[in-house]
């Protein structure tokens, strides 16, 4: 973060890693990772496209609502903005968010300061890619569905939007997930095959006629 803005305030993120950190505590992820390495990846991509404290600050806390978190609580101690920030980024619909109100092509300026649709859209960005990196842990329906919409809505959106290096991240993992993969037999097949040929002949012809039943 200060590499885009030198001057900001780090303790109000830092407050809002405490805070997600106690929130969190003992949730994992469908890789055995804590919840709250998710969260933290959220905000360090928030951090990359250069937004501000207070959207990194929303990023970090993006899914306290799933957690026993009081109502309230987000306002009370991070201001009124952030919580609607967050309420905004798990409720507004990608396609509804109008390009033209988009421009991260200054966001690394220090003096950025992000529209609301910018700041849902980089937090809403932010978290299927993530999610993508881990996408080897989800159910194979599931990473089908995740995948799919980030080729049709999330990564388009990110190229209007000028964020070229982030929309071909999701891209690429998405096209991964969506081609099929050999199975473990075919590959293990491949390998016997390999192998046979490094026997004898008389046995490597034993070995192939097994292998043909």
């Amino acid at each position: 973060m200060r590499t885009h803005h030198p001057d900001a305030d780090v303790s109000l993120i830092q407050h809002a890693h405490d805070e997600a950190a106690v929130w969190h505590a003992g949730q994992t992820r469908r890789s055995g990772d804590p919840v709250l390495t998710h969260c933290l990846a959220v905000a360090a991509i928030v951090t990359d496209i250069g937004m501000p404290p207070s959207v990194i600050c929303a990023a970090v806390l993006h899914d306290v609502d799933d957690t026993p978190c009081p109502p309230g609580r987000v306002a009370e101690h991070f201001g009124q903005e952030i919580a609607d920030l967050i309420s905004a980024v798990r409720t507004a619909e990608l396609a509804a968010i109008p390009l033209t109100a988009l421009d991260f092509g200054v966001a690394r300026s220090p003096a950025f300061k992000p529209t609301r649709e910018e700041a849902v859209l980089a937090i809403r960005l932010a978290d299927p890619l993530h999610n993508l990196r881990t996408i080897a842990f989800v159910a194979p329906t599931r990473r089908y569905l995740v995948a799919r919409e980030t080729l049709d809505v999330i990564a388009p959106l990110a190229r209007a939007a000028g964020l070229t290096d982030v929309s071909r991240e999701p891209h690429d993992l998405s096209s991964a997930a969506l081609q099929p993969t050999p199975t473990a037999s075919a590959v293990t097949t491949r390998m016997l095959a390999m192998l046979i040929l490094l026997l004898p002949t008389p046995t490597r012809a034993r070995w192939r006629a097994g292998m043909a039943c």
